[in-house]
């Protein structure tokens, strides 16, 4: 099922996506960023820190999880950091 969308062939760049500024009708508060970071897990917002040991502290953690995004934990924390 999801295998398919690994094995995607179409590639997209930045330039490709690239947002050009304009006025717009839409309100702030009818934009929706949700999205899924799996099938059981809803994020509220798009945002998912690096698996690396200087970025994704616990500190980063409880930011993220609480704006409604989430962490990746790296390897190098322990149980106790977790």
């Amino acid at each position: 099922m999801y295998i398919e969308k690994l094995q995607a062939e179409t590639g997209l760049t930045f330039d490709d996506i690239l947002l050009v500024p304009a006025a717009s009708e839409v309100e702030p508060d009818q934009a929706d960023v949700t999205t899924r970071f799996s099938r059981n897990i809803p994020l509220n917002i798009p945002l998912v820190s690096a698996a690396m040991d200087t970025v994704s502290t616990s500190s980063m953690a409880v930011a993220l999880a609480r704006a409604g995004g989430i962490t990746v934990i790296h390897r190098n924390m322990t149980p106790e950091q977790e």
